[in-house]
């Protein structure tokens, strides 16, 4: 985004501008607590209300999410994740919610690792969190705008919680925020639905086909490299 496009902004708003195309090299593609404490089958065996949840990321959210990262991979758009896990062993260091709900991932525990379908790389940022809300208990921020980030895509758990949390929140930092529908899951249909209608205001949605084809389009417009 250049400033005298946010400048050009009209007093009385202009909502078409929240639907602007990413710009690869300041795009951060942001995968959100889907990671080996929040999905296993023994949990799902365990929580049998939780079935939905556990089908969704194993046949929409993981082929997908897995379509994205790749993608984006060979955009140049920077691949983050958040997982929750504790500074602590005992987790005395959690918010208080956290406490209250029993949400506990030890520091280094194998809970807190991404799941193996879609692992970071190498290379790859992972910050832990101990609250709902990323933006306000992790230096999340700070790294985006060290990055040169302007746009950040989401996809994780759950709809309703973490990841509306997130786009929220970074709306109100001044990002553009993208939430990819079909590659994020809750403990239903219909919470997954009336959380996308909540938060509409603050992001726009694109399925995991779109953003690919807005990619691919992207792509195609970029001038070719100049060799030396």
């Amino acid at each position: 985004m250049k400033r005298s496009e946010i400048d050009a902004i009209p007093p009385e708003g202009d909502v078409s501008f929240r639907q602007r195309a990413v710009e690869p090299e300041r795009t951060a593609l942001l995968v959100v607590d889907l990671q080996k404490g929040e999905y296993n089958a023994e949990k799902s065996a365990e929580n049998p209300s939780h079935r939905y949840l556990h089908d969704r990321i194993r046949d929409v959210v993981i082929p997908n999410g897995q379509r994205l990262i790749a993608a984006c991979r060979g955009a140049g758009i920077e691949v983050m994740y958040t997982v929750i896990e504790c500074l602590t062993k005992d987790g005395r260091d959690r918010g208080l919610d956290y406490k209250i709900s029993g949400i506990f991932a030890a520091k280094g525990s194998w809970e807190a690792e991404v799941i193996d379908e879609l692992r970071p790389g190498d290379d790859d940022i992972v910050i832990p969190k101990t609250s709902s809300s990323l933006f306000n208990s992790t230096n999340c921020e700070y790294v985006l705008r060290n990055l040169g980030i302007e746009y950040v895509m989401v996809m994780g758990v759950l709809t309703d919680q973490c990841v509306e949390t997130a786009v929220r929140d970074g709306c109100d930092r001044g990002f553009l925020m993208t939430l990819v529908d079909d590659a994020c899951a809750t403990v239903s249909e219909q919470r997954h639905r009336e959380a996308l209608h909540g938060f509409r205001g603050y992001c726009r949605v694109r399925t995991t086909a779109e953003i690919l084809e807005e990619l691919e389009r992207t792509h195609a417009t970029r001038p070719a490299a100049v060799s030396a």
